[in-house]
C-alpha cells in the first residue's frame, strides 16, 4: 500500500461523518472506523476483533449477523435500516482510569439516544472483482446516521395525518388539480360523497355533479380563476350518490413555485345544514312578516269598516284590503234577499269601480246553484278551489254565467257572511293562477269575512235608519219657498257627507195670517232619526206658537217652556226666528244662540249681525227681539254653523271670512238669491273638510221697477 491509500484510509476511519468496518468470512470485525464506534455506542476496541454477539445487545447483534451471513451467501449488496437503542447509563469508574486497552474515545453511553442507521452491507471483493474459491472474503460495512432525516419525515407524516383527521372531521372534501385546472389526484371524499370513479371525475368530469342550475356558473368562475391565476371561491350544489343535493362552500388557491403555478389545491365545505337553517330562517321570517302583513291588514280593515255607513261603502273595503292582502285578482260580494234564494252582487262605492262580475247592473245568483258563493252560503263554510280541476270536482262542472268574462281565472276563495250564526251573503275571491290557501290564510279570510258580515249587516241598519230619517226630514222640511212680489228666497242644505243625507240642520218659511212673513232657521245636535224627529218637533212648535203670537221673543219664549218640558238636558239645539213685511221690508227677530245673520248691500260693506245671540233654547233666559228693515237691494243670509266652522277653522275666523267672501260676490251673484246661496257655500268649503251639515237661506229685496 503507498503512501497516500494509506493516508485515504487512516483518514475514512477516523474522520468519515458515518462509519465503516471490514467483517471477515467467520463474522469477525476487522476493522471499524471511530465514527461506526460512535453510531453504535461502543469502543472500537469493543468492536474489533468480536463478532456482533459478542459486543452488540441484541436484537441489533442478530440483525448485523443475519445481513452479514445473506451477503456473504448470495455475494450481493444489500441495504437496510437498523435501529440503535439508547443505551444503559454506564456505572461511574474511578478518575483517571482508562479504558480497557487504553482507549479512550468512546463518547459516555448516557449521551447516546435511539438511532437509526442506514446500513449498505457490500461483499468484498478481491483486486481484480473476483470472488476466490467462488466465496466472498468479507464483508464491508458503510453505514449513515438517518435519525435527523427520519424524525422530519415521522413529523411531517404525523402531520400530514393529524390534517387528514382534521379534513375528514370537518367533512371536507380536499382535492388537488394541475396547473390548467384539471383534477388529477385521487380524492376519496369525493368519491364517498357522489359515487364518482376516480376516471369519472378527472379531467373536467366533476362538473357533471354539479346542480344543472349551477354548472354554468361554476365551469365560468373556474376557467377564469385557472386563466388568471387567482383564488377560486363559491358555492355549489352536489348531487350525492343517494341522488339528492347538497350545498358546498368551495375554496382553491393556487400554488406558486418559481414564479408559475404547479398546481391547485382546495377544500369543499358541506354547508347543508348551514344553507337549510338559513332557508328555514328566511321562511320563519316570510311567514312571520306575512302574518304581521295580515294582522295589520285586518286592523286597517276593522278601521275603515268603521267608518263605512253603506254596504257599497264595506264592499270597497272589503274589495281592497282583501286583495292586498292575499293577492286576489278579483273579488266579489253578494247579499242574499229577504226571500233567502238570491245573492246580489253589490258595486263598490268608489266612483269609476266596476264590480267583477262585467254586468251593467246588479247580478244574481240563485242559492241552490252549484257556485263558489251558492255553496259557501248553503255549508256555512269557506270554499276552495286551488285550480280549475278541484273546481270543476266540487261543482261537478265550470262555474258559468256571472263570471264567465274572467276566464283566465284559475284559483276561488268563496266565504260565508255570517251575521249571529245565520248567513246574509257571500264573499268571493280569486286568482289568475293556481293558488294554494295557507292555513294563516284561511283564518285570516274566515277573520276578514267575519268584520265583513258585521259591517254590512251595521251598513244595513243604517241605511233602513237613512231612508226612514231622509222620508222624515223630506216631510219637515219645506217643499217650496213662498213666491212673492216684493222679495226673493233661496236655500241650501249639504249634509256633512254625501252619504249622511239627514241631520239636525232646518229651516222654515210660511206665511202668517196677517201676510208676514215668518222665517225661521235651526239647528239641532245629532244625525240621523233622533235629530231629524227633534228637528220636526221644535218646527211644530215654532208654527204652533207663532199662529198664537207671532212675535220673535214670544215664540222662542215658548218654545224654552216647551224644551224644558219635553227634551233631555243635554240637548243643544239654537234657531234663530224672525217676522217679515214683505211690503215694506221691515221686521224683527230674535236669537236663541244661533249664528248672527250676514246682511249684504250693493251700497255698503257687507257685516254680520252685531245683536246678542242669546242661549240656546231650554236655558234660562229673557228673550228679546230687534227689529230690522232690510232696504231695497239688500240681502239678509240665515245660515248653520256648519258654513264657518270646521276642524281648521274657528267660529270668528269663519265669520271673518264669510264677510270677505261676500264682499267679493259679484253684483250679478249678489241680486241672484239662487246664485249668492251657491256662491257663498261653494267658497266657504273650498279647501275644507266638511264636517256639518250646512243651511243657508236667503232673502233679497230686488229694486222697484221703474
Amino acid at each position: 500500500m503507498d503512501a497516500s491509500d494509506a493516508a485515504l484510509y487512516a483518514t475514512l476511519l477516523k474522520e468519515a461523518p458515518g462509519g465503516l468496518a471490514f467483517f471477515d468470512a467467520e463474522l469477525r470485525c476487522r476493522r471499524a472506523s471511530d465514527g461506526l464506534a460512535a453510531l453504535l455506542g461502543r469502543s472500537v476496541h469493543d468492536l474489533q476483533q468480536h463478532r456482533p454477539a459478542e459486543c452488540l445487545p441484541e436484537p441489533l447483534a442478530t440483525a448485523f449477523e443475519d445481513a452479514l451471513r445473506t451477503v456473504l451467501a448470495e455475494g450481493e449488496p444489500l441495504d437496510d435500516e437498523l435501529v440503535v437503542p439508547a443505551p444503559e447509563p454506564a456505572p461511574e469508574a474511578d478518575a483517571g482510569t482508562d479504558a480497557p486497552g487504553g482507549a479512550v474515545d468512546a463518547p459516555p453511553a448516557a449521551a447516546v439516544a435511539e438511532r437509526v442507521l442506514a446500513c449498505c452491507w457490500l461483499p468484498a471483493r478481491g483486486p481484480g472483482g473476483e470472488r476466490p474459491g467462488g466465496e466472498a472474503p468479507g464483508v464491508v460495512l458503510a453505514v449513515l446516521d438517518v435519525t435527523e432525516r427520519r424524525r422530519a419525515e415521522e413529523v411531517v407524516r404525523r402531520k400530514e395525518q393529524r390534517y387528514r383527521s382534521l379534513v375528514e372531521a370537518g367533512e371536507q372534501v380536499v382535492w388537488v388539480a394541475a396547473a390548467d385546472g384539471e383534477v388529477t389526484d385521487d380524492a376519496p371524499e369525493w368519491r364517498a360523497i357522489t359515487g364518482q370513479a376516480p376516471d369519472e371525475y378527472t379531467e373536467g368530469g366533476w362538473l357533471s355533479v354539479v346542480h344543472p342550475e349551477d354548472r354554468p356558473r361554476i365551469e365560468m368562475i373556474w376557467a377564469g380563476a385557472v386563466e388568471e391565476n387567482r383564488v377560486f371561491e363559491t358555492n355549489y350544489r352536489i348531487r350525492t350518490k343517494s341522488g339528492a343535493y347538497r350545498h358546498f362552500d368551495v375554496r382553491a388557491v393556487p400554488i406558486w413555485e418559481g414564479g408559475a403555478v404547479i398546481e391547485w389545491v382546495g377544500a369543499n365545505t358541506d354547508v347543508t345544514g348551514q344553507r337549510e337553517a338559513e332557508e328555514m330562517r328566511g321562511r320563519l321570517t316570510e311567514q312571520l312578516s306575512a302574518a304581521a302583513l295580515r294582522t295589520a291588514r285586518l286592523q286597517q280593515a276593522t278601521s275603515m269598516l268603521a267608518e263605512a255607513l253603506t254596504v257599497s261603502q264595506v264592499v270597497q273595503v272589503i274589495t281592497e284590503v282583501g286583495r292586498s292582502a292575499i293577492g286576489a285578482d278579483y273579488s266579489a260580494v253578494a247579499l242574499l234577499d229577504d226571500d233567502k234564494l238570491r245573492l246580489s252582487i253589490v258595486t263598490p262605492s268608489q266612483p269609476g269601480a266596476e264590480d267583477d262580475s262585467g254586468h251593467a247592473t246588479p247580478a244574481e245568483i240563485k242559492v241552490g246553484d252549484q257556485t263558489v258563493m251558492s255553496i259557501a252560503v248553503r255549508e256555512g263554510r269557506p270554499f276552495l278551489a286551488e285550480h280549475p280541476d278541484s273546481l270543476r270536482l266540487q261543482l261537478g262542472r265550470d262555474e258559468k254565467g256571472l263570471f264567465a268574462r274572467h276566464t283566465e281565472e284559475r284559483a276561488w276563495v268563496g266565504l260565508p257572511l255570517l251575521a249571529a250564526g245565520a248567513p246574509i251573503g257571500a264573499l268571493r275571491f280569486s286568482f289568475t293562477r293556481p293558488r294554494e290557501i295557507t292555513e294563516e290564510e284561511r283564518v285570516f279570510l274566515e277573520a276578514l269575512a267575519g268584520q265583513c258580515a258585521l259591517a254590512v249587516e251595521r251598513a244595513l241598519l243604517f241605511e233602513r235608519e237613512h231612508k226612514t230619517a231622509e222620508e222624515l226630514q223630506r216631510s219637515l222640511l219645506p217643499s217650496d219657498l213662498p213666491q212673492l212680489p216684493g222679495m226673493v228666497l233661496a236655500a241650501r242644505y249639504n249634509p256633512a257627507t254625501r252619504h249622511v243625507q239627514v241631520g239636525g240642520d232646518w229651516y222654515d218659511v210660511f206665511r202668517l195670517p196677517d201676510d208676514r212673513l215668518a222665517v225661521a232657521v235651526g239647528d239641532v245636535m245629532g244625525k240621523g232619526v233622533l235629530a231629524a224627529a227633534g228637528m220636526g218637533r221644535v218646527r211644530n212648535a215654532l208654527r204652533a206658537l207663532a199662529l198664537n203670537d207671532p212675535s220673535p221673543a214670544a215664540v222662542l219664549t215658548g218654545l224654552d217652556r216647551l224644551f224644558s218640558a219635553t227634551e233631555d238636558e243635554e240637548q243643544f239645539t239654537t234657531v234663530t226666528y224672525a217676522v217679515i213685511d214683505p211690503e215694506t221690508g221691515r221686521g224683527a227677530f230674535s236669537n236663541a244662540g244661533h249664528p248672527p245673520a250676514l246682511l249684504i248691500s250693493p251700497d255698503a260693506l257687507a257685516k254680520v249681525s252685531e245683536e246678542e245671540a242669546g242661549t240656546p233654547l231650554g236655558w234660562p233666559s229673557e228673550r228679546e227681539q230687534t227689529s230690522f228693515s232690510i232696504e231695497t237691494g239688500n240681502t239678509v243670509v240665515f245660515y248653520s254653523d256648519g258654513l264657518v266652522e270646521n276642524r281648521r277653522r274657528g267660529v270668528h275666523a269663519g265669520l271673518e271670512e264669510l264677510v270677505a267672501v261676500a264682499e267679493d260676490a259679484p253684483p250679478e251673484v249678489v241680486g241672484d238669491p239662487e246664485r249668492l246661496v251657491d256662491f257663498l257655500v261653494d267658497r266657504m268649503l273650498a279647501g275644507y273638510e266638511q264636517v256639518d251639515d250646512v243651511t243657508v237661506l236667503a232673502l233679497h229685496v230686488p229694486p222697484k221697477p221703474a
